[in-house]
């Protein structure tokens, strides 16, 4: 992998129920205007509509607030469930949403979380991930613009469709399909040619197939004559980092044992053991290689785990979460900014260079200003002393 790593968040939120909603949004934004300062590279928004955690309803409404606030960092909807969605409506929201961020604009997919959402609109689970590529195979046909787009499937038709706007971003913005540990995500990334997102990429299934998943990539890839690039590929992860392990685990036990309850009890992915003692709840994930709980040294390692296993990827997204308060979170990704983004980067190895030299070569460079010194010195009083002379 010899290229710089970008970095990011991937926020679905996750807000512990009976706190005040309207605060939590509040908090969501603070953080991507933050993350925007710390030069950040991307934010993606998640869609839900059940279980009281995943607060976001719509993402493209949250997205454009955030543009307002922001200036730099790319915003994506991640993931909009396209299930849930006319694909013409949705697809000619992204691109008025392309328009008003100036092509700041990210289109993230999937079939949808949550199977109590799906069951509220009558969705049967079994089929949305069929449903998820038939959406996106019209959505990207009009996105294409290159002709009428008709279409009849049991849930949606498009007849002579087309959008009356162009995307901003020519040819459009960039789309990226969610994936966990089945390879449909891979397989309709593979086939369409788009990017992936690889949203269980620390759980102990979504780890183990990150390198089969490319693999799948590749084989629709060719399959179907369309480019992949593991540039494009994002793999999401949670963290929380202090200066020492000690200040870490400290500071999760505000909100640690709630996160995980949540999964275990609504999401029905068991992450840890049975139990809300914090420093249980640190010692399993950070042993199973599903979080990092520590230092940035610790974080720095897990990125580079997380190449090693998949063969090199893009872009490094952080599992948004409030395992500690407001302060201790915003100073998490500060600390990150600062420590480890750089070694994966290479923008600190020019300044390391240019000290080291400098420090090598300081008699020589030292020498050189003394005697310059001294030579202002002596001009000086040589100047003085003509002034002084009497002339004949």
């Amino acid at each position: 992998m010899n290229w710089p790593l970008r970095f990011g968040i991937f926020m679905a939120p996750f807000h512990p129920v009976g706190q005040n909603p309207t605060l939590a949004l509040e908090r969501d934004m603070e953080l991507i205007v933050r993350l925007d300062e710390l030069g950040y590279d991307e934010a993606w928004v998640g869609e839900h509509h059940s279980a009281g955690y995943e607060i976001i309803a719509s993402p493209e409404v949250f997205i454009a607030a955030a543009a307002q606030r922001t200036r730099h960092i790319k915003l994506g909807t991640g993931v909009s469930s396209l299930p849930y969605h006319h694909p013409l409506i949705l697809a000619d929201r992204m691109v008025l949403l392309d328009h008003l961020t100036r092509g700041r604009v990210m289109f993230g997919v999937g079939p949808g979380a949550l199977p109590s959402d799906a069951f509220m609109m009558g969705i049967d689970p079994v089929r949305q991930r069929e449903m998820m590529e038939e959406s996106l195979e019209a959505i990207l046909a009009l996105l294409a613009g290159e002709e009428l787009v008709s279409r009849k499937t049991d849930w949606f038709t498009l007849r002579d469709a087309r959008l009356q706007l162009r995307p901003y971003t020519h040819p459009r913005f960039e789309v990226a399909v969610a994936a966990q540990v089945s390879p449909a995500g891979p397989r309709a990334a593979g086939r369409f040619g788009l990017s992936l997102l690889s949203l269980g990429a620390t759980t102990a299934g979504g780890f183990d197939v990150l390198g089969a998943h490319w693999d799948v990539m590749e084989e629709r890839a060719a399959e179907f004559g369309t480019t992949v690039d593991r540039r494009r590929w994002r793999l999401v992860g949670p963290m929380h980092i202090a200066p020492t392990e000690e200040q870490a685990r400290v500071e999760v036990a505000y909100g640690l044992p709630q996160w995980v309850d949540y999964f275990a009890r609504v999401a029905a992915l068991p992450l840890a053991p049975a139990t809300d003692d914090p420093n249980e709840l640190v010692d399993a994930l950070n042993a199973s290689g599903l979080s990092v709980i520590g230092t940035p040294d610790m974080a720095a390692a897990q990125i580079q785990r997380l190449i090693d296993q998949s063969g090199g990827f893009g872009t490094y997204l952080f599992m948004a979460h409030e395992w500690a308060d407001r302060k201790a979170t915003l100073a998490s990704y500060e600390l990150f900014a600062r420590e480890v983004m750089p070694r994966f980067q290479g923008s600190a190895a020019q300044t390391v260079a240019s000290r080291d030299w400098a420090a090598a070569n300081r008699p020589e460079f030292m020498n050189a200003a003394t005697t310059a010194v001294m030579k202002a010195v002596q001009d000086h009083h040589a100047e003085r002393a003509a002034k002084s002379t009497p002339s004949s």
